[in-house]
């Protein structure tokens, strides 16, 4: 079984920062998919960043240049950056890691932390 663990949550004034870590069990080399998504009361868990085991990254179309995932592979841990934050970037962050074995996807995630920020 794969765990995830999240940190770095909490609360953070308008134009302000936070990072984001996620520790995974066992070696991200091992995942096809990392990824940041969010939940805000009330909407449906989105997409925030997600970087491949190849090295590419993609991001929602509403954090581009202010969000940036990344990945220590000798750690077992992915970030996300959170810059010039936003009040609507308030939600619960949920880390993700994607599996590909024999055609089959295995998702595992995260408990989820809370990003609250104030305008």
């Amino acid at each position: 079984q794969v765990q995830l663990v999240e940190s770095g949550g909490g609360l953070a004034q308008a134009g302000g920062s936070l990072r984001l870590s996620c520790k995974v069990s066992r070696s991200i080399f091992s995942m096809n998919e990392m990824g940041w998504y969010r939940q805000a009361p009330g909407k449906q868990r989105e997409l925030v960043a997600g970087t491949t085991s190849g090295g590419s990254t993609n991001y929602a179309d509403s954090v581009k240049g202010r969000f940036t995932i990344s990945r220590d592979n000798a750690e077992n841990t992915v970030y996300l950056q959170m810059n010039s934050l936003k009040p609507e970037d308030t939600a619960v962050y949920y880390c993700n890691a994607v599996r590909n074995v024999l055609g089959r996807r295995y998702d595992y995630w995260g408990q989820g932390t809370q990003v609250t920020v104030s305008s």
